[in-house]
Protein backbone atom coordinates (compact mmCIF):
# COMPACT_ATOMS: atom_id res chain seq x y z
CA UNK A 1 0.00 0.00 0.00
CA UNK A 2 1.25 3.36 -0.79
CA UNK A 3 1.61 6.29 1.83
CA UNK A 4 -1.26 8.16 -0.02
CA UNK A 5 -3.48 5.44 0.03
CA UNK A 6 -2.24 4.87 4.04
CA UNK A 7 -3.61 8.54 4.00
CA UNK A 8 -6.60 7.56 2.22
CA UNK A 9 -7.32 5.10 4.66
CA UNK A 10 -6.90 6.96 7.41
CA UNK A 11 -9.21 9.79 6.54
CA UNK A 12 -11.79 7.19 5.72
CA UNK A 13 -11.26 5.66 9.26
CA UNK A 14 -11.82 9.50 10.98
CA UNK A 15 -14.46 9.90 9.02
CA UNK A 16 -16.36 6.80 10.01
CA UNK A 17 -15.06 7.29 13.83
CA UNK A 18 -16.40 10.41 14.30
CA UNK A 19 -19.78 9.52 12.27
CA UNK A 20 -19.69 12.08 9.32
CA UNK A 21 -20.99 10.76 6.59
CA UNK A 22 -19.18 12.12 3.17
CA UNK A 23 -18.32 10.55 -0.48
CA UNK A 24 -15.16 8.31 -0.29
CA UNK A 25 -14.41 8.31 -3.65
CA UNK A 26 -14.59 12.31 -3.56
CA UNK A 27 -12.70 11.80 -0.60
CA UNK A 28 -10.17 10.51 -2.21
CA UNK A 29 -9.97 12.70 -5.75
CA UNK A 30 -9.59 15.19 -2.75
CA UNK A 31 -6.49 14.08 -0.92
CA UNK A 32 -4.97 13.26 -4.45
CA UNK A 33 -5.69 16.84 -5.32
CA UNK A 34 -3.91 18.05 -2.44
CA UNK A 35 -0.54 16.54 -3.01
CA UNK A 36 1.81 16.68 -0.77
CA UNK A 37 0.66 18.62 1.61
CA UNK A 38 -0.72 15.92 3.13
CA UNK A 39 2.21 14.26 4.42
CA UNK A 40 3.22 17.58 6.53
CA UNK A 41 1.76 17.26 9.90
CA UNK A 42 1.02 21.15 9.77
CA UNK A 43 -0.52 21.62 6.63
CA UNK A 44 -2.63 17.96 7.13
CA UNK A 45 -4.80 19.77 8.95
CA UNK A 46 -7.25 23.12 9.32
CA UNK A 47 -7.23 24.80 12.76
CA UNK A 48 -11.18 25.96 12.84
CA UNK A 49 -9.51 28.53 16.03
CA UNK A 50 -7.24 30.08 13.81
CA UNK A 51 -8.70 32.74 11.70
CA UNK A 52 -5.64 32.87 9.78
CA UNK A 53 -6.28 29.39 8.76
CA UNK A 54 -9.80 29.96 7.76
CA UNK A 55 -9.17 32.40 5.64
CA UNK A 56 -6.61 30.28 3.78
CA UNK A 57 -8.80 27.86 3.21
CA UNK A 58 -11.63 30.80 1.88
CA UNK A 59 -9.19 32.66 0.03
CA UNK A 60 -7.54 29.58 -1.24
CA UNK A 61 -9.45 26.58 -1.35
CA UNK A 62 -13.22 27.95 -1.82
CA UNK A 63 -12.66 31.02 -4.26
CA UNK A 64 -9.82 30.10 -5.87
CA UNK A 65 -10.23 26.55 -6.31
CA UNK A 66 -14.05 26.28 -6.35
CA UNK A 67 -14.90 29.66 -7.84
CA UNK A 68 -17.03 30.81 -5.04
CA UNK A 69 -17.33 34.19 -4.20
CA UNK A 70 -18.70 35.94 -0.53
CA UNK A 71 -21.74 36.40 -1.13
CA UNK A 72 -21.76 32.26 -1.20
CA UNK A 73 -21.58 32.50 2.53
CA UNK A 74 -18.28 31.00 2.80
CA UNK A 75 -17.47 32.03 6.10
CA UNK A 76 -20.88 30.17 7.43
CA UNK A 77 -20.22 27.01 5.77
CA UNK A 78 -16.74 26.65 6.87
CA UNK A 79 -18.28 27.51 10.59
CA UNK A 80 -20.87 24.61 10.07
CA UNK A 81 -17.55 22.21 8.73
CA UNK A 82 -15.90 22.78 12.11
CA UNK A 83 -19.10 21.71 13.73
CA UNK A 84 -19.94 18.79 12.17
CA UNK A 85 -16.24 17.88 12.78
CA UNK A 86 -16.61 18.82 15.94
CA UNK A 87 -14.67 21.39 18.40
CA UNK A 88 -13.55 18.78 20.35
CA UNK A 89 -11.55 17.26 17.82
CA UNK A 90 -8.34 18.45 17.80
CA UNK A 91 -6.89 17.02 14.34
CA UNK A 92 -9.27 18.32 11.54
CA UNK A 93 -7.93 16.90 8.56
CA UNK A 94 -7.86 18.94 5.51
CA UNK A 95 -9.29 16.05 2.94
CA UNK A 96 -12.02 15.35 4.88
CA UNK A 97 -12.71 19.12 5.57
CA UNK A 98 -12.30 20.07 2.22
CA UNK A 99 -14.54 17.17 0.87
CA UNK A 100 -17.52 18.05 3.20
CA UNK A 101 -17.19 21.97 1.87
CA UNK A 102 -17.03 20.66 -1.77
CA UNK A 103 -20.16 18.30 -1.05
CA UNK A 104 -21.52 21.46 0.77
CA UNK A 105 -21.23 23.40 -2.32
CA UNK A 106 -22.05 20.66 -4.63
CA UNK A 107 -18.92 21.22 -6.60
CA UNK A 108 -18.00 17.30 -7.03
CA UNK A 109 -17.38 18.24 -10.65
CA UNK A 110 -14.61 19.92 -10.21
CA UNK A 111 -13.46 16.69 -8.84
CA UNK A 112 -14.47 14.41 -11.52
Amino acid sequence: MSQRDEKIAQYKEFAAGHNIALDTALLEKVTIGLGPSIYNKDSESVACSDQSELDTVKNNFLIKKLGLSEDDGLDTAIKEVCETIGSSVRTKYRAVFYTLLVEKFGKQDIYA
